[in-house]
């Protein structure tokens, strides 16, 4: 019992944390001594930390290249180029310029994962929004929503998604064609309540009624930053980082079908674009570790290490007695349902690690179920998702307020029908592909 209650206070102090970032310091400050503070004690064995750490060491070195690839990508233009076509694309249009979004959102994500389109993207879309003279708020809020539901599609598209790929025991490709139809179905289901939540902002004109330029909100115009791109002229696509990122993905399908982990495919691609960047001058060996974010991955070790703990004393069983079991289609509804639920409670995080194992027995469905929970279901809260509170911060420095009950209902409005959408997806790829 002792072991128990120090263990959930552990992960409440590291979450509650990660959230508020007390003076600034970085989410690690308070989880790794958190973590250690329980292997002293015992709360956790040291065999228990060895397992989590073979577990999560390769999903650590994938996000590193992944992290350092996204950035390298950023200053080769590849964001800045996305910005000048959704300016052209939306031709001052906002309804356009949702629909350009929602596309590039959904590919970032699942290509470059959630971090490039949170950090990267979101401040483009902003700035591009207040080129237009338009509300920004559909459009970040956008980009803040696929950071989770578009992260659905590939292995490498979210860190959930790494934390789980393990456990299906199923290929990159493989894993990739089941979730092809809950990922389309997810982001339909987004796209047209954005339509109808942000109808009158979307279609009003450049500074015209419901185009928020007064700068309260969301919504508000910051002074047309250049990484908006430009409406006039070509768009000039900067095709070796583009390529690269292909290249990089071919290269998860092949890694993984050889049985190689896919970080040494995103490393070989991370190394590429460092070495073009290094030999050319534009980074030095200092930024490049920098951009790979290394107190955020002793941040991800430890929480493996924390939530192992709460796990291994009781809360395993817990989520063992409610947990649905196998892969029919309210089975895996339930999955989903939990999984969605304890994100919002604890972050999606701690929540695939420990409900993917758990579910693990039931065959890969049911691992796929938890992250359509895990994925989607953040959406609902700021603390379901670290990417989401990455998110509001961005929107906050940019001088932007982001309003809670607006979040939760647009949440509201979304989850359940997007999460129930995906999982029948889910369900009918089950039954037409197999397990």
């Amino acid at each position: 019992m002792l072991f128990a209650s120090l263990s959930v206070a552990a992960l409440v102090v590291v979450l509650a944390c990660a959230v508020g970032r007390p003076f600034g310091w970085s989410e690690a400050v308070f989880a790794v001594p958190a973590a250690v503070l329980l292997v002293v004690v015992g709360a956790v064995p040291v065999e228990h930390v060895r397992e989590e750490a073979d577990r999560l060491g390769p999903v650590i070195g994938f996000l590193a290249a992944a992290l350092v690839l996204a950035k390298l990508c950023d200053d080769e233009g590849l964001f800045h180029a996305c910005g000048s076509w959704m300016a052209r694309w939306a031709r001052r249009r906002p309804r356009r310029l949702l629909g350009a979004v929602f596309a590039l959102a959904s590919l970032i994500t699942a290509a470059l994962s959630l971090d490039a389109t949170v950090v990267l993207l979101t401040p483009v879309v902003f700035a591009t929004a207040a080129r237009m003279g338009t509300s920004a708020r559909p459009h970040a809020y956008a980009t803040a929503h696929l950071s989770n539901t578009a992260s659905l599609l590939l292995p490498v598209s979210n860190l959930t998604n790494l934390l789980a790929f393990a456990a299906t025991g199923l290929s990159f490709s493989r894993f990739a064609l089941l979730m092809l139809l809950p990922w389309l179905a997810a982001i339909g289901v987004e796209y047209v309540v954005f339509r109808r939540f942000f109808a009158a902002e979307l279609a009003a004109g450049p500074n015209g009624e419901g185009a928020d330029a007064s700068g309260a909100g969301v919504g508000s115009a910051d002074g047309g930053s250049a990484d908006g791109g430009s409406a006039d002229g070509p768009v000039e696509v900067p095709l070796f980082p583009l390529l690269t990122v292909g290249a990089t993905l071919v290269g998860f399908g092949v890694a993984s079908a050889v049985g190689v982990d896919p970080a040494w495919a995103a490393a070989a691609g991370a190394a590429v674009l460092a070495v073009r960047a290094l030999l050319r001058g534009h980074t030095r060996p200092a930024a490049l570790v920098r951009s790979a974010a290394l107190p955020f991955l002793a941040f991800v070790l430890a929480l493996g290490v924390v939530v192992r703990a709460v796990v291994d004393n009781g809360l395993g069983d817990a989520l063992g007695t409610v947990l649905p079991d196998g892969t029919s289609l309210p089975a895996l509804l339930g999955t989903a349902a939990l999984a969605a639920l304890l994100a919002n409670l604890i972050n999606n995080l701690p929540a695939v690690l420990a409900l993917a194992p758990l579910a693990a027995p039931a065959g890969p469905g049911a691992v796929l179920a938890v992250l359509l929970g895990v994925n989607i279901g953040p959406n609902l809260t700021y603390a379901g998702s670290l990417a989401t509170l990455l998110w509001r911060r961005i929107a906050h420095e940019r001088g932007h307020d982001v309003r809670l009950k607006e979040f939760t209902l647009l949440g509201a409005l979304t989850v359940p029908t997007a999460l129930t959408a995906a999982t029948v997806a889910l369900w009918g790829s089950l039954a037409l592909l197999g397990p």
